[in-house]
């Protein structure tokens, strides 16, 4: 009776508003309805001329692409869907405007931008929409459906008596969560059966568990669950390529920016503005890491216990110079990491790559700990935006977690959710150290 990945928002099917295809078609609407309007009866003007044709064109492009990238993320744990609203329609739109100016198509400009403004207040409205609408998901007790907060949509089952009385007559408008791996009373077995028959979706526990918290939990892995847990292989093929791209594409504009930042590192303070470390990587290789150095001078360490305290970077940490702290709260002291990218050693979003001290403490205390090698380490990753940055064990053992989720979930859009959260953390400052 598994079912499905969990909908962070799943909805009635007598709802037409909330069907899919519905909103598709007020987007467009809105975003086309003003232009069209604007055009024929305003201007008076046919609709035939091509001027008028291209911009309908790229606006159902930029719609299009906007709509189906807000419903992705919303598959995703803690993707608050209205927050990205504008940033993605600003994405897609921009995106539309620059492929014209490429292609140097004509193009109203005022059409457009009437037609994307249209788009992006039914944009928000329909979020609003949608996250009122969410289904609860009934949390049935017994085994390890207790790990499960009980809050928002997430509620306690009502009494089995009811909960059939409902399923019968067809009017449960929720889904049913349970530990289907504990041994429930066979009315209750029987019940999950009849839900599932009647379209009622019936989840375990963990499934839920992993939407709400966006972890995986990794205390007494299995077989199956390794098994889970292998990355999305096409994907990390295409992964690569997009790496590439985009290092090429940025690195003109990044060379300039290093130089400048290189000779204000070495005006802060003395020494190299390049700090190197050993990482360990993809499949548990040790790479040489390239990125600003942000920490005042200091000589080589021998010792084991003390290369891990100096690979750690604690709260209000002395050694980080003055600029340092601005180059770590921007993150701009990653950005030479991009050279680590072209080498293959790298990509732009994965699990944050550990020093190598760090890394054999991690693995010598915590089970699994080496499988989060199993991608490529990032610049960015799902634990850096979700919890911050951390270093000790204990905090280590929930990033593990959330490292697990973003191997088991890896795919283009929770990489473009990612990249929206970065930039929430970049300007927000939250997680650096």
């Amino acid at each position: 009776m598994l079912l499905q990945r969990v909908p962070v928002e799943t909805r009635s099917s007598s709802d037409w508003l909330a069907r899919r295809d519905i909103q598709l078609l007020l987007y467009l609407a809105a975003g086309l309805g003003n232009p069209a309007v604007i055009w024929l009866f305003v201007r008076g003007q046919p609709a035939s001329v091509p001027l008028f044709i291209n911009t309908l064109i790229a606006l159902t492009i930029a719609i299009v692409v906007s709509w189906h990238a807000l419903s992705r993320i919303r598959e995703y744990a803690k993707a608050r869907q209205l927050s990205y609203v504008f940033p993605i329609n600003i994405l897609s739109f921009g995106g539309v405007l620059v492929a014209i100016a490429i292609l140097r198509s004509s193009y109203s400009i005022s059409l457009f931008v009437a037609g994307a403004m249209g788009a992006i207040i039914v944009s928000y409205m329909l979020s609003l929409y949608n996250r009122r609408l969410r289904r609860p998901h009934f949390i049935v007790s017994g085994g390890r459906s207790s790990e499960i907060r009980l809050e928002g949509q997430f509620i306690p089952a009502p009494e089995l008596v009811e909960l059939e009385s409902l399923v019968q007559a067809k009017r449960l408008n929720a889904s049913l969560v349970a530990d289907l791996h504990y041994d429930h009373p066979d009315e209750w077995e029987r019940l999950f059966a009849k839900a599932a028959l009647a379209g009622v979706p019936v989840y375990h526990y963990r499934q839920v568990a992993e939407m709400q918290s966006g972890q995986v939990k990794i205390t007494h892995l299995a077989e199956n669950d390794l098994g889970s847990l292998i990355p999305n292989v096409p994907y990390m093929s295409s992964k690569r390529l997009i790496d590439i791209a985009g290092s090429l594409m940025l690195l003109p504009f990044l060379l300039c920016a290093f130089v400048i930042i290189a000779l204000l590192i070495r005006l802060d303070s003395k020494g190299n503005p390049f700090f190197i470390q050993e990482r360990v990587g993809f499949r548990g290789e040790t790479f040489r890491m390239l990125k600003f150095r942000t920490m005042k001078p200091r000589g080589p360490i021998t010792d084991a216990g003390e290369q891990r305290d100096d690979a750690m970077t604690k709260s209000d940490d002395d050694r980080i110079t003055r600029l340092g702290r601005f180059l770590r709260k921007t993150r701009i002291d990653e950005l030479p990491q991009v050279f680590n990218i072209l080498r293959g050693e790298m990509s732009w979003i994965g699990p944050r790559p550990e020093a190598k001290a760090l890394s054999q403490w991690y693995e010598s205390e915590l089970p699994f700990y080496s499988y989060r090698h199993i991608v490529r380490p990032g610049i960015t990753g799902w634990a850096q935006v979700t919890q911050g940055h951390v270093t000790e064990v204990s905090d280590v053992n929930s990033k593990l977690r959330f490292d697990f989720y973003y191997v088991k979930n890896i795919s283009l859009w929770l990489d473009f959710l990612i990249v929206l959260k970065t930039f929430r953390v970049i300007f927000t400052g939250n997680g650096a150290k």
